[in-house]
């Protein structure tokens, strides 16, 4: 045990953090095994255009909970990839609508039997006694009624 583990809850992010790293650079490997060309971190971009194929760059962002900025950044990256692009809202000319494009779309169908796969992996993996993904959803509720930082400043003042 290093002293990151050790440390205890302290060290919740630096640790979901490891995981999530752990799960990215698995993932490109799984893709990549299965001569698919494709970054971990572009899935919550692509999986929403699947279910929802057109949306503003906000609505998108809404979506996957990520800053303008990042979607941004991630859009990008990705319209440079030729996976999406954009096109002017006609009822209103400042906002862009984002698209999967024929090569995004050819990606999601070689994709899908992969993400099965996954899946079933990380159902494995995360349905523990502690079932991870239920702890993650109760977290994310409790945050949502008040932040971690509105939290530790109101301890603070307590004390």
């Amino acid at each position: 045990m290093n002293v990151i583990d050790e440390s205890g809850i302290l060290a919740i992010s630096t640790r979901l953090q490891r995981l999530s790293e752990q799960f990215r650079k698995d993932g490109f490997q799984i893709y990549k095994a299965n001569g698919i060309d494709f970054e971990p971190k572009w899935f919550p971009v692509i999986y929403t255009l699947h279910f929802k194929p057109v949306l503003s760059v906000v609505e998108l962002a809404g979506e996957i909970g990520y800053s303008h900025p990042s979607t941004i950044s991630l859009l990008k990256e990705l319209e440079k990839e030729k996976l999406i692009r954009s096109k002017k809202d006609k009822n209103d000319e400042r906002k862009r609508l984002i698209i999967l494009t024929d090569k995004g779309k050819r990606l999601l169908e070689q994709m899908q039997p992969v993400w099965q796969e996954m899946v079933q992996t990380l159902t494995e993996l995360t349905n523990t006694s502690n079932n991870l993904m239920l702890a993650i959803s109760e977290v994310e509720a409790k945050l949502k009624e008040k932040s971690f930082l509105e939290r530790t400043i109101y301890g603070l003042k307590q004390t």
